[in-house]
C-alpha cells in the first residue's frame, strides 16, 4: 500500500481541471489573500503589511532589493526568501503542492504568509519539508506525547506512525511524563514530518515553575533545537494585564503554557518571562531555523469565553511578537483558539490574519459546542472546517478522548480521518487546484458501479471495503443499501441519454466474488459485533467453493435466480440473519 499522505499520491495529484469558479474568492497567490472566503459585511480589513515591512536594522535597500550587510550568511528559509534564493526546502515544497511553483513557495515564505518548518538537525535526518499558509492545501497536526500516568517512548513512536499513516502533517510531543528527552529523541529521529514541542514542560522538570528562569530558558531550548525540533510553542503572549481579564471567565486558562506563566508573573511580579527575553529566544531559535508556534496561553475553553477581551488582548501580543521575530529572520505561525461558537470563527480567523499580517494561523478545531465529550472530533472538526475555508493554515486535530483522557491509537486515526475530512473539504470549498480531483474520480467509480476501484480511491479503503462486504461480500451492479430493483446508480448508467457510469476507464466485465477480509478488516467488522463469528470466519477465510458460487457470483446476484424479486428477497434474507444476531448481543 502507498504509504504517503492520499493527497499525494499520483492518481490524486493530477489536475484536470476540476475546479471551476467557486463562492471562494479568486485565487490571488502572491497577494495577500491567496485562497480564501469571500468576507462576511463587518468583518476586519486584510492588514497593509507584509514581513518585507519588518526587516532587521543593518539590512539596506538597493536599487530596490534589500541587501544584508556584507559577510551575512542566510540560516533560516525566511532569510533564504528575502535574498531571492530557492532552497531545496522550497523545491522539494513545490513538488508536494502541484499547484504552486518553487518561486510561489519562496515568495510566500518572504512575506511571512508560509513557513516551512526544517530545523536543520532534522533536515539532516529523515525530515521531507512541508509547508503551511493559506496558499498552501490545508495542514493537519496530531498531537502526543507520554503523560505522568500514561504511555511511554515505544508507544508513543508507534502513534506517530499511526498518525503519519492516516495523514498527520506535522505531529507535536507533548510529553509531560516518563523519559520526555528520550521520548522526544525517538520521535524526531522516527519522523518524516516536521516536529513540535511546548518547551515549558520539559524547564519545570525537577523544578518548581516559580523558579524558572532565562538561563533555564535558553539552556532547554538549545538542547531541544538540538535534538532536531522544528517548532517550538511558545507562550509569551500571556501579559499581566491580562488576567484581570480571566477573573470572570467560566474556565479560567485552559492552556497548560499559559496557565504556569500566569502562576510565575503572579509570584514574581513581573512581566511574562518569555516575552522580557523575546530577543534572545529568537536569537537562538534562528541559529537551527526553528518556527516560532507562537503559543495562545488565553484561548477559551469554553463557548462562553470565546472571543473574550482576555483572547483579543493576548492576540495583539501576539501581533507584536511577530513583527519582532521576522525582525530577527524567524519564521512564524500562529496559534489559535480552541472553543469558538460556529458564527464567531469567521471574525477570529480575519482579525488574526490583520493583527499578524498574514502570519499563518495554526488552530485547535475549534469546538463549536461543548456538550459531547467523547465525540469532540466531530463537534471540533466542524469548526476546523469553517476556521480553514476562512483562514486557518494548520489544523490541530482534536480525539474523541479530548478533555477525558490520554489519546490511544484507534483516537488518533479518529482524530486524524476527522481533520483530512476538515482540511480537505477546506481546500475543496476554497478551489485550491486539483483539489476536488480525488472526489471526482471516486465519483466515476461510483457511477460505473466499480466497487474495486471505488475502495482504492477511499481515503480508508479497509473500512469501506469492510462495511460493504459486511451486507453483501460480491463486487455487482447494486449494493445492501437499495438492493437491484431500487439501485438509483444502476437505472443512471442504464439510460443512454447520461453519460453516467459511462467511462471507459472505469469498466468492469462482470460481478466478482470479493476477498476474503484483510486481518485489518476483519478487526473492523469485529468491533462493530454485528456479524456472528462463524459469518466473519467465513469472511476472511472464504474459497469459492464455500461460498457456493459460480463464476465469481454470489447466490442473490440477479444472473443467478430466475426474477430480481427472488435476488432481493435472498439479499434480504441474509441481512434479516444479521440483523437478528445483532440484536442477541
Amino acid at each position: 500500500m502507498d504509504q504517503r499522505p492520499r493527497s499525494e499520491q499520483p492518481s490524486r495529484r493530477r489536475s484536470q481541471g476540476t475546479n471551476p469558479g467557486s463562492f471562494a474568492n479568486r485565487a490571488d497567490v502572491g497577494g495577500p489573500r491567496a485562497f480564501s472566503s469571500p468576507d462576511t459585511p463587518g468583518m476586519p480589513e486584510l492588514s497593509s503589511k507584509t514581513a518585507w515591512d519588518f526587516m532587521p536594522d543593518d539590512w539596506t535597500i538597493k536599487d530596490g532589493s534589500w541587501r544584508a550587510p556584507e559577510g551575512f550568511v542566510p540560516i533560516t528559509q525566511l532569510e533564504h526568501a528575502r535574498l531571492g534564493i530557492t532552497t531545496p526546502e522550497m523545491e522539494r515544497v513545490a513538488q508536494r503542492e502541484p499547484h504552486l511553483t518553487a518561486d510561489q513557495v519562496r515568495d510566500e515564505i518572504a512575506a511571512g504568509r508560509m513557513v516551512v518548518p526544517a530545523n536543520k538537525v532534522h533536515l539532516a535526518g529523515r525530515l521531507d519539508p512541508t509547508a503551511i499558509g493559506r496558499a498552501s492545501r490545508t495542514k493537519i497536526n496530531a498531537n502526543m506525547g507520554a503523560s505522568p500516568v500514561s504511555s511511554g517512548s515505544r508507544e508513543e513512536v508507534e502513534k506517530l506512525e499511526w498518525a503519519l499513516r492516516w495523514g498527520a502533517d506535522t505531529v507535536m510531543d507533548l510529553s509531560t511524563g516518563g523519559d520526555l528527552d528520550a521520548t522526544r529523541d525517538a520521535i524526531i529521529k522516527a519522523s518524516t514530518a516536521p516536529i513540535g514541542t511546548v518547551p515549558i514542560y520539559s524547564m519545570i522538570i525537577s523544578r518548581s515553575i516559580e523558579e524558572l528562569d532565562r538561563e533555564c530558558v535558553l539552556e532547554c531550548l538549545e538542547h531541544q533545537a538540538q535534538q532536531g525540533v522544528d517548532y517550538f510553542t511558545i507562550h509569551a503572549g500571556v501579559r499581566r494585564a491580562h488576567l484581570d481579564h480571566v477573573a470572570q471567565r467560566l474556565i479560567g486558562i485552559v492552556s497548560r503554557g499559559g496557565s504556569l506563566l500566569a502562576k510565575w508573573m503572579l509570584h514574581h511580579g513581573r512581566e511574562n518571562l518569555m516575552s522580557e527575553i523575546w530577543d534572545d529566544i529568537c536569537r537562538l531559535m534562528r541559529r537551527y531555523d526553528v518556527t516560532f508556534s507562537i503559543g495562545d496561553g488565553l484561548r477559551p475553553g469554553g463557548l462562553a469565553d470565546a472571543t473574550d477581551d482576555a483572547q483579543l488582548g493576548e492576540l495583539s501580543a501576539l501581533g507584536e511578537l511577530t513583527e519582532r521575530a521576522w525582525r530577527h529572520g524567524v519564521q512564524v505561525m500562529i496559534e489559535g483558539p480552541g472553543h469558538v461558537p460556529f458564527d464567531q470563527i469567521e471574525y477570529n480567523m480575519k482579525l488574526q490574519r490583520q493583527i499578524c499580517h498574514g502570519a499563518p494561523f495554526y488552530v485547535l478545531g475549534p469546538l463549536v459546542t461543548d456538550v459531547f465529550p467523547g465525540y469532540d472530533h466531530i463537534t471540533s472538526a466542524i469548526g476546523a472546517t469553517a476556521a480553514a475555508y476562512h483562514g486557518a493554515s494548520m489544523l490541530c486535530y482534536v480525539t474523541p478522548k479530548e478533555h477525558l483522557g490520554l489519546p490511544k491509537r484507534d483516537d488518533v486515526k479518529q482524530g486524524c480521518v476527522a481533520y483530512r475530512i476538515a482540511a480537505h473539504s477546506a481546500d475543496v470549498a476554497l478551489g485550491i487546484p486539483g483539489a476536488r480531483d480525488w472526489d471526482d474520480e471516486l465519483t466515476r467509480a461510483r457511477a460505473a458501479l466499480n466497487w474495486e476501484k471505488h475502495f482504492e480511491l477511499a481515503f480508508d479503503s479497509d473500512t469501506a471495503r469492510a462495511f460493504h462486504d459486511e451486507d453483501m461480500d460480491v463486487d455487482t451492479d447494486f449494493c445492501a443499501m437499495c438492493g437491484h430493483d431500487w439501485c438509483a446508480v444502476r437505472i443512471s448508467k442504464e439510460i443512454s441519454l447520461f453519460v453516467s457510469g459511462k467511462d471507459e476507464r472505469y469498466a468492469w466485465d462482470k460481478p466478482r466474488v470479493s476477498d476474503a477480509l484483510s486481518p485489518e478488516q476483519k478487526q473492523i467488522l469485529e468491533q462493530r459485533a454485528v456479524l456472528a463469528p462463524e459469518e466473519l470466519h467465513r469472511l476472511a477465510h472464504k474459497t469459492r467453493t464455500s461460498l457456493g458460487t459460480d463464476h465469481g457470483q454470489a447466490a442473490c446476484h440477479s444472473d443467478q435466480v430466475e426474477d430480481a424479486e427472488q435476488a432481493q428477497a435472498i439479499q434480504e434474507d441474509a441481512i434479516a440473519q444479521q440483523n437478528t444476531f445483532s440484536d442477541s448481543n
